[in-house]
């Protein structure tokens, strides 16, 4: 620097001189134009190391971003003990069926003469809706019509039966509107024939005869009574003629086979002699003849009139009810269900085996979730069969064998375990607590079931802080805030939902709030080569290359020149290349590129009669990552 004054001296006083002679004031502008380019460059070559050290902090090697982003360091994992209720639940899936699920499948009686069954009528289509007295379908012209009830319909009913499936049939029809009469609850008689005789013809059908010939045997019966009624007249009229020769009326076509032959009747066209006692014997048995007649006119006109066949009717204990399923076809043959119908509230029905059975009983709260409606309803279990189910799941089945039904609402072999097939296991049924949508109706649901649960609130902790001690002891590890741990013995109650209910043994060990140890957290492998330093700064030395810059020389040669480098580790500057060095902390060493930049200027003097170029080395420190 002394040179670099002496000179400036020098020449100041040389462009002092001339301009006080007025001869060198051309070489002073020209000075003072190379100062400006100088001050210039020092300027820039100041922006550019400024902008290096910006560009360390926003600038991140691949390793320093590893470093970062690092696994935390190997330490216990802890978590709350909490106070609250602790449920166990048992979730499992079930289906939506309706409480009573029907197959109608009619198998009439085939008359003589009489092919297969054919259905020869189906109205309804899956989906429709069945109200109590409807035509379900029509098979080989007769019809099917459905009835509520609930006792499954195992015989036909006639004129003069009785029990409690005519009671069930008197309370239908006159649901319908079709009053019964005087007769008793339970019996068979003539207004309940009427009132069925009114059902059929409100469906445009007749009614089947309960006798064939019924009608015979109906005319042959009131004959009978009317010759009986002859026989005692004419007995009576023989009496009152005296024991003379009166000749009496001889028996009619109709006259009762009693009066032939009676004491003190015509025969041989003479009178026979008779006392007053053979009269009365004879009137005796006339009348003992008309009761007799009348009796059995009583009985074919108790028989006679319409009857019920079992294949002609349903009995559903809930309407309106729905056609789930149409299986037949009009002009195919009745070989299965013809339809099938569902009535009643909606239930959900699962198949639980041995295990779960044993954690479920009727009563327990449950959560019906169906995940097609995004929507839950809550309800009670409130069958668990005690026998296996096996066959076809099903809400209940009713089979239509002929002559009568099989199982109806959850009564069929299904539902009861017998029968064959393969092996559901053990029947539960759930029922809301509000009657469930009819979208439901089908639908596979999620079953969410609170088996067990704590008597109130608890201490609860997660089932992985609780372990064993080599005496036997059941423990959970507490840690204090200072990172101490405190073993703790405990009971343990109701788990579920990955907890645990515990009580310390001694009170007051452990209360809500606190923390224990679940687990370990693992040490994560370094990614990359070599191991992982610690996250951090590391610093990094670098040295520029020399830096060449342009000299600029006026009037006597003397030209001043600055240079300036800045260089990233990475070696793509073609003015400073850096290689750099870290040492991490005691978890391990890493060797890389530094990202740093160096700068330098200098100053260089030439003579000569023109331009000359001068180069500067230039050292630059910086810090950088590793």
């Amino acid at each position: 620097m002394s040179e670099l004054q002496d000179v400036v001296v020098a020449v100041t006083e040389d462009s002092a001189g001339e301009s006080a002679g007025g001869k060198a004031l051309p070489e002073a502008s020209g000075l003072a134009r190379g100062r400006r380019v100088v001050l210039g460059v020092v300027a820039g070559a100041a922006l550019m190391a400024v902008g290096g050290l910006l560009a360390t902090t926003l600038v991140k090697s691949p390793a320093q971003v590893a470093a970062e982003t690092g696994p935390p360091s190997q330490g216990p994992l802890t978590a709350e003990v909490e106070r609250r209720v602790l449920a166990q639940k048992v979730v499992m899936r079930g289906t939506v069926v309706a409480d009573q699920s029907v197959e109608v499948a009619p198998q009439p009686r085939s008359a003589e003469g009489a092919g297969t069954p054919v259905v020869t009528k189906l109205p309804l289509k899956a989906g429709d809706p069945v109200a109590a007295g409807q035509l379900l379908a029509e098979v080989s012209g007769r019809p099917v019509f459905t009835l509520r009830g609930t006792l499954p319909v195992y015989r036909d009913l006639k004129p003069g039966a009785t029990g409690d499936d005519v009671a069930q049939l008197q309370q239908a029809l006159r649901e319908l509107g079709h009053g019964t009469g005087g007769d008793p609850k339970g019996v068979f008689g003539a207004g309940t024939k009427a009132a069925l005789a009114a059902r059929y013809k409100a469906i445009g059908y007749d009614p089947l005869p309960a006798v064939a010939d019924g009608a015979e045997v109906l005319k042959a019966a009131r004959e009978g009574v009317r010759s009986a009624e002859w026989a005692v007249e004419d007995v009576q009229a023989g009496g009152s003629g005296g024991t003379g020769g009166g000749k009496a009326a001889a028996p009619g076509p109709s006259a009762s086979p009693g009066a032939k032959g009676a004491p003190g009747a015509a025969e041989g066209g003479k009178a026979t002699d008779g006392g007053t006692g053979d009269s009365g014997r004879a009137l005796t048995r006339a009348r003992q003849a008309l009761a007799d007649a009348r009796a059995k006119l009583a009985a074919a006109e108790a028989a006679d009139g319409p009857m019920l066949p079992a294949s002609e009717t349903v009995f559903l204990g809930s309407f309106p009810a729905r056609v789930s399923a149409v299986g037949g076809r009009i002009g195919g043959p009745v070989s299965g269900a013809v339809l099938t119908l569902s009535a009643g509230e909606l239930v959900v029905e699962a198949y639980l085996k041995e295990d779960k059975k044993q954690l479920l009983r009727a009563g327990m709260s449950v959560v019906v979730s169906s995940e097609v409606a995004g929507t839950d309803a809550r309800g009670k279990v409130a069958l668990v069969a005690t026998e296996r189910s096996t066959g076809q799941p099903s809400g209940g089945r009713q089979n239509g064998q002929p002559g009568g039904q099989g199982g109806q609402g959850g009564q069929g072999d299904a539902a009861q375990g017998k029968g064959g097939g393969a092996d559901l296991g053990y029947r539960m049924v759930v029922r809301a607590d509000q009657p469930l949508p009819a979208a439901f109706a089908g639908q596979d649901v999620r079953l969410t079931i609170e088996s067990a649960s704590t008597d109130g609130e608890a201490l609860v902790v997660p089932v992985t802080a609780v372990s064993a001690s080599p005496d036997g002891q059941t423990l959970v590890t507490a840690v204090s805030a200072d990172g101490t741990q405190r073993r703790i013995p405990v009971r343990t109650g109701t788990s579920g939902d990955g907890y645990v209910a515990v009580t310390p043994v001694k009170n007051g060990d452990l209360a809500a709030g606190a923390r224990v140890v679940i687990g370990i957290a693992p040490r994560e492998p370094a990614k990359g080569r070599g191991e992982s330093p610690k996250p951090g700064r590391t610093p990094g030395r670098a040295a520029g290359r020399p830096a060449s810059g342009p000299g600029i020389a006026a009037g006597t040669g003397t030209g001043f020149a600055s240079g300036a480098g800045t260089g990233f580790a990475s070696g793509a500057g073609t003015d400073a290349a850096m290689p750099g060095t870290a040492t991490g902390p005691a978890s391990g060493s890493a060797s890389g590129t530094g990202l740093a930049p160096g700068a330098g200027a200098g100053a260089a003097f030439g003579t000569g009669p023109g331009p000359t170029t001068a180069r500067a080395a230039a050292t630059g420190t910086a810090g950088g990552p590793a």
